[in-house]
């Protein structure tokens, strides 16, 4: 089984390193294609009016000056000697879940997988911020190999991916497994944190608050809130298939 490897973290992310660490307790035919920079919050976007940069750092690791997108891309298209039987993205420096999957880097990298026909697992680990500054990647570490070898097994639909999160809980503390929806706040986290510079001019940085429980049973929220690992599949398509009636009849 060959495996593509990409993150939104970037090359020298521990993150990345760990993910490796799992990839190769599945095959010894692992390949890393990732950002030469953090590429954080970018989705799934595409480096279209500046070149790619691919750096090589040896046989099978690579950095590329683009987004997770760019780089799942290259790495199928370009550097890889076949196509990749799996992706993996991440493990990302924080847990991706809820409405914050659609700013994901890492999310945006198994998405491009999927999208190119490709079984994809996007990987997260949460993390408290007031606690540590670093993620404890070895709960991810510990329960991925087994979990992964039962989500390669299982027969996807065409277009879909995996989301798995990590609870930020030690290995010997996480509860078990649980197949989750995406949740959803009940209010935007995003605050606009204003700013002035050594001339007096405002800048501005953009934060995410505590935004409360999820407002969906069994999401992915409440189960890494509660120390379970969420599994959430999730589709490329996007359409509201529950309006396409109604709206049609509205429209006449």
């Amino acid at each position: 089984m060959r495996i593509l490897i990409t993150n939104d973290d970037g090359i020298h992310s521990p993150g990345l390193a760990a993910l490796e660490r799992i990839a190769l307790t599945l095959s010894d035919d692992v390949w890393v294609v990732a950002p030469e920079t953090d590429q954080s919050g970018v989705a799934h976007s595409l480096t279209l009016s500046e070149p790619l940069r691919l750096r090589r750092i040896d046989d099978r690791h690579f950095a590329l000056k683009g987004t997770p997108t760019d780089c799942v891309i290259m790495g199928v298209r370009k550097v890889l000697p076949d196509l990749p039987d799996l992706v993996l993205s991440g493990i990302n420096k924080g847990q991706n879940l809820a409405e914050d999957v659609t700013y994901s880097g890492t999310v945006a990298g198994a998405m491009e997988a999927a999208i190119l026909g490709i079984r994809s697992i996007a990987v997260s680990q949460a993390y408290s911020w007031d606690v540590s500054s670093e993620p404890n990647y070895m709960t991810a570490e510990t329960h991925a190999p087994d979990l992964f070898r039962k989500l390669i097994d299982f027969q996807l639909a065409r277009y879909t991916l995996l989301n798995v999160n990590f609870p930020a809980f030690g290995p010997e503390n996480v509860k078990g497994v649980k197949v989750t929806v995406q949740g959803h706040h009940e209010q935007s986290g995003l605050v606009i944190d204003e700013r002035r510079d050594g001339r007096g001019y405002p800048y501005y940085w953009l934060g995410f608050r505590d935004r409360g429980p999820s407002v969906l049973q069994n999401s992915d929220l409440q189960a890494v809130a509660d120390g379970y690992i969420s599994v959430t599949p999730l589709r490329i398509d996007l359409t509201a298939h529950d309006m396409i009636e109604s709206l049609a009849k509205e429209l006449g």
